[in-house]
């Protein structure tokens, strides 16, 4: 025993005197990871510190460049591919049970018989419900390759007997556009989560839908976009700018300056563009943002967005896992940095609880930019500021007047959702009769007393305290949420957009803006709101 530690003592020391005559600090990382393996005195497992090396490296570099093992990867990529392999259910978690929104129409669950309203209690004669098994752990059960087969316990209303249905698992479409739909004065509405490999795809099929329902102008929702593919933010803006057109550049210590410029063929070049965002919206999305920003293509309304402007590039490991390493900055036509500083992490990881106690969410003679960062647009030399994020043109401060601590926490532990959920299941036929159309439903339906009820039962079961004067002044925006998730339950993720949207104050300025009556003369002056 002595004699091996001496003899690895020696090793470590040769490598050691040999690591002097060629010394790198990746040579010295690599003594120190092998006298760990080889010395320390309990076991060790070698890819877990190993993995702890590479991100605290990271972590010393900036707050976007990260590191993901192989299963994290996986999980990543998939909202990024625009697909995953399943059974193809939009579902929600009543309390322990899953019960089905929609099976996705086309897919495998669909074929199989699945229907809206159906609780799975098993997965290949495993329960899931009533066992508290955590949501990620039913969701690994129900995926899995493509074309290999699952066996599902199903309750289905008015039906006493659990039923069985054998369903092949396929890919399943993850769509990254939320909503479409039309406004009166033939305005288009599109709202966008995040930019994926469908994304232009699918733009162009809404675009086509909304052009085929006269659509002139376009609202493009980018509210809380975290962002995603460069390629599709490029291809979106292209779709909005003229041939030549700078649509972003970007620029790093070992990444020379590399330009994306429209191609010029772009589908809605013409029409009046307004684009949503706010403090969520960042990355892909303001590069978007900027670009029909700076060239004075669409007025910005809503809130300064996030401000993260690094260029990551993944670096693929042999295990599988992945560092995602910032290479480079975005910067926009004018010459703005995306990026917002990050010289102090701790600020920049509660910047947006900062720019709220400093009032900037309601207020924008809260918002102060130095003289240095300030540009100028590319046709109308409008002023725009960079140093971190996309100042819109038209500043719409957050709605508080409706919202309560009671109302937060009905949200929160989860009472709306549970009552929605309730509601639909027990009238989900009465509803689909009595409503023949989404338009019948929006002009017609009225939240009921039971439902009301219901709700207040839920957050009392939940541990929500009733607050019968918050209650009160929450009851409008209470009752949209209600209305909203039902119609998603019933119809789609547009419906419920059309609904909850009629309390948005960024989407209501879009739609006053678009009617006004020389939208011209607004992109040629900075908005004040």
């Amino acid at each position: 025993m002595k004699k091996n530690l001496l003899l690895l003592v020696l090793l470590l020391v040769t490598v050691c005197v040999q690591a002097q005559r060629d010394f790198t600090p990746a040579r010295k990382l690599q003594i120190a990871e092998f006298a760990i393996q080889q010395l320390y005195v309990d076991t060790v497992n070698e890819e877990k510190i190993v993995e702890a090396a590479i991100v605290e490296m990271l972590r010393q570099l900036d707050p976007h460049s990260t590191y993901a093992n192989a299963e994290e990867v996986k999980k990543l990529n998939e909202p990024l591919q625009g697909n995953f392999e399943g059974i193809g259910v939009q579902f929600n978690m009543n309390g322990d049970t899953l019960m089905v929104i929609q099976p996705v129409s086309g897919g495998p669950s669909e074929k199989a018989g699945i229907m809206a309203g159906d609780r799975i209690i098993s997965v290949n004669d495993t329960a899931i419900a009533g066992v508290k098994m955590k949501t990620e752990e039913i969701m690994r059960r129900l995926r899995g390759p493509k074309g290999s087969k699952v066996k599902l316990g199903v309750l289905r209303r008015d039906i006493q007997e659990v039923l069985t249905f054998m369903v092949t698992r396929d890919k399943i479409p993850v769509h990254s556009i939320d909503a479409v739909y039309m406004y009166p004065n033939k305005i288009g509405y599109v709202r966008i989560n995040n930019f994926a490999a469908t994304t232009l795809d699918e733009f162009a099929q809404a675009l086509k839908t909304l052009q085929k329902n006269g659509m002139k102008d376009l609202i493009l929702d980018l509210q809380g976009n975290g962002g995603g593919y460069l390629s599709a933010a490029v291809g979106l803006a292209n779709e909005f700018l003229e041939k030549d057109e700078m649509i972003v550049y970007t620029e790093g210590r070992r990444a020379p300056r590399s330009e994306f410029k429209a191609k010029g063929n772009g589908r809605f070049r013409e029409g009046r563009l307004v684009v949503l965002i706010d403090e969520y919206t960042a990355s892909a999305s303001e590069i978007v943002t900027g670009s029909v920003q700076d060239w004075d293509r669409a007025l910005v309304v809503g809130r300064r967005s996030f401000g993260k402007g690094l260029v990551q590039r993944p670096i693929d490991l042999p295990d599988g896992s992945m560092i995602r390493l910032t290479i480079a900055r975005y910067y926009t036509p004018s010459g703005r940095c995306i990026q917002k500083p990050y010289d102090n992490i701790e600020n920049y990881n509660h910047d947006l609880i900062n720019r709220y106690n400093k009032g900037e969410m309601t207020n924008a003679d809260s918002i102060h930019f130095p003289e240095s960062q300030k540009y100028t647009t590319k046709k109308q030399q409008r002023t725009v500021y960079g140093g971190g994020g996309i100042m819109p043109d038209y500043f719409v401060p957050i709605d508080t007047t409706l919202y309560t601590d009671y109302h937060r926490q009905l949200v929160a532990k989860g009472a709306v959702i549970k009552a929605t959920l309730h509601y639909v299941d027990e009238h989900r036929n009465e509803l689909k009769t009595r409503y023949k159309s989404f338009a019948d439903f929006e002009k017609d339906f009225v939240i009921p007393q039971s439902l009301s009820e219901q709700l207040l039962a839920y957050g009392k079961e939940a541990g929500v305290k009733y607050n019968e004067e918050e209650y009160k002044k929450s009851l409008p925006v209470i009752n949209l949420q209600l209305k909203a998730l039902i119609a998603r339950d019933i119809w789609d993720m547009s419906e419920y957009y059309k609904i909850i949207n009629q309390n948005d104050p960024v989407v209501q300025k879009a739609l006053q803006l678009l009617e006004s009556s020389d939208f011209g003369a607004l992109l040629r002056k900075n908005g004040k709101s």
